[in-house]
Formats: structure tokens, sequence, C-alpha cells
């Protein structure tokens, strides 16, 4: 039988009971007993050992354990969280032909987060487009296109105000939660590692920075061949570039062993439409509907897959705010083939 902790006030009626069984003739619950003073005090620095040793138990397995020891037993399997990313892309700034704007040079978003530029810039014509970091790694120094950022010092010649560009300044990623890397202790513990196998490869392009999903294909062009589908659902665009899937198949083979030949992929998306009339109507059940069908095709979908019409009714429902809706498509499971993962298409509010 599990033991169940007792509350503070059990403990108090306990304490008092004991005392005043033990000590004949006294009472410990007048108002103002001593001896119920001390039951009072005694009660207090039991409940709070009962507490320690309680939150000492969680920490005893993974799935229950706070972040310093999920961090601690991490560094024993030699796992450390994913570093944040600084979000990148280019401004487009306006000044005379020969104006230089230097490396490192800061501007700043209206809310006062920083960015830097990159490399030297020198103006060949009146507009011209700079490479830019922000300062501060995380997902804050995400910027969507046609921001203003301001110089912090001026530039002889350049205008101070410049524009963010297409398509926005992107891949800011705050550090692995500790939820995500419990995940991979969880997964670490379960699968140990082995020469290769298919855990091995998906446990390692895990670790990858900004791969959120992998899955694993032995024998995918026969035998001695792994094939190897990764994504990257915190980006605005889940779908790994051809830079990503050079820069993974690398990191990749810095880790398998040299046993098979190892191919790369990026799954096709795949956008789901949907229709779907709902109540209430109101722009905020439409988002946390949208947000809830993103969040079940991250849980649900893989290349090739079959996402039940269940699971998107389910999602629908789910969503905070809906207390109704009719959904006219899809009206079946939707399967993709190949190499393709189901997204989230169009949603048509009827």
């Amino acid at each position: 039988m599990a033991f169940s902790r007792p509350t503070l006030p059990e403990l108090i009626a306990q304490t008092q009971a004991d005392f005043d069984s033990l000590l004949p003739g006294s009472d410990s619950r007048l108002r103002r007993s001593i001896i119920g003073v001390i039951a009072f005090v005694i009660a207090a620095l039991c409940h709070g050992l009962y507490g320690f040793i309680q939150g000492e138990f969680k920490n005893r397995f993974t799935d229950t354990s706070d972040d310093e020891n999920v961090r601690r037993e991490a560094a024993l399997y030699g796992l450390t969280p994913k570093a944040a990313v600084a979000a990148t892309g280019e401004v487009t700034a306006s000044g005379t032909i020969g104006s230089v704007v230097p490396i490192n040079t800061v501007l700043q978003r209206s809310d006062g987060a920083q960015f830097k530029t990159s490399a030297a810039t020198t103006f060949a014509s009146t507009s011209e487009t700079i490479a830019v970091v922000a300062v501060l790694p995380g997902e804050n120094g995400n910027t969507v296109t046609a921001s203003k950022l301001s110089l912090v010092a001026p530039v002889s010649g350049v205008n101070s105000q410049m524009t963010v560009a297409s398509p926005g300044l992107l891949g800011g990623l705050n550090e692995e939660s500790t939820e995500s890397l419990r995940s991979r202790v969880l997964d670490r513990r379960r699968n140990p590692p082995e020469v290769g196998n298919q855990d091995d490869y998906e446990r390692w392009a895990k670790e990858y920075p900004e791969v959120t999903r992998a899955w694993c294909y032995p024998r995918i062009a026969g035998n001695g061949t792994v094939g190897v589908y990764f994504m990257m659902d915190d980006r605005s665009n889940p779908i790994p570039t051809n830079t990503d899937k050079t820069n993974f198949g690398a990191y990749i083979d810095t880790k398998a062993p040299d046993l098979c030949t190892r191919t790369i992929y990026a799954p096709t998306a795949a956008p789901i439409a949907l229709s779907i009339a709902l109540t209430p109507n109101t722009q905020a059940v439409k988002d946390a509907v949208s947000a809830s069908l993103k969040d079940m095709l991250r849980r649900e979908s893989e290349p090739g897959g079959t996402i039940k019409i269940s699971k998107i009714r389910e999602a629908i429902s789910v969503a905070a705010g809906e207390t109704n809706y009719v959904m006219s498509t899809p009206s079946a499971d939707v399967t993709v083939t190949g190499g393709a993962i189901a997204t989230l298409g169009v949603i048509t509010w009827t």
C-alpha cells in the first residue's frame, strides 16, 4: 500500500492526542496550554520532514525528479541540455554610397532586444542588405519581417532605422527544457547504447540542435543501408533545409559506426486542409483550435503515416473555448505516402 503523507492538521491532532494520553490530567487543547504550543511545534517540524522525504523519494525516479536532478542524471549519461540558439537574418538599410557599417554594430528593437551585424558592409548603392545576429540567444530574438531596428550609436552616412528583411530574423531557440531533457534521459535508460541500432540513431538525432523528432529506417535501400528522417518543429517551417541535412548528416557520421551506408532525409510536407464550422466562431477560439491541431500533428505524424480522424476531432474538442463544431473536411483518416509527413494545412472556417 502506498504511504499517504499526513496533513499538518492531522499531525497536530495526533501530537495533541499523544500528549494527552501520556500526561494524565493534561489537556493540550486548552487556549493557553504550553503542551498545546509544543504539540504545534512538533507537528510542524514533522510536517517539514515528511515533505523533505517525499521530495527525496520523487528524486529517486527520472520521471518525477526535479530540474536539478534531471540534469545531474543526464550528465551521468553524457547528455547535456541543448544550448540556446541566437536568431539570425538580414536587415535592409539605406545610406550614402561608400558608407561602411562595421562588424558588431549594435541595433535595437523597440522593446530593447539587441542585435549586432555579423560582417562589415560597404554601401555599393543607397540600399544594402546587412546580416545580423541576436546578441542574446533565445526565442526572444525571433523578429517578423518589416519590423524596425535602430542603430544604438550613429554610423556616418547611414540611416539610423533599418527594416527586417524577409523571411525575418529566425532560428532563435531557448535552452532545451527540462521536460525535453527528461525525455532523452528516459530514452537512454530504456534503450541502452548498442552498435548503431534503430534506437541509437534516433537518440543521436535528438541530441542535435533544433532536432525535435527523428525516425530511423534500417535497410531502407537494402542490406547495409540506413535512412534517417528528422524534423525541426520549433521553427516556423519545421521541414529541414538541404543545409540542415548536410550538417545533420555530418554530425550523425561522428556518432555512427562505419558499418553501413547512411542517407539523411527531410520529409516533404503533406498539408491537411480542414473545413470547420466552429462555435463560438471567435479569433481566440480559432487560434486555440489551430494550436491544438499543430500539437496533435507533432505528436502523431510520421513519414508515410496515418492521422486518425478521431485524433483530429479530439484536438478540436479539447481546444480552449470550443463548445461545438462541425468538420466537413477531412471526413476520414488521412494517410500520406512515401517520405511525406502530415502538417497543418489551410483551415477554412465556415
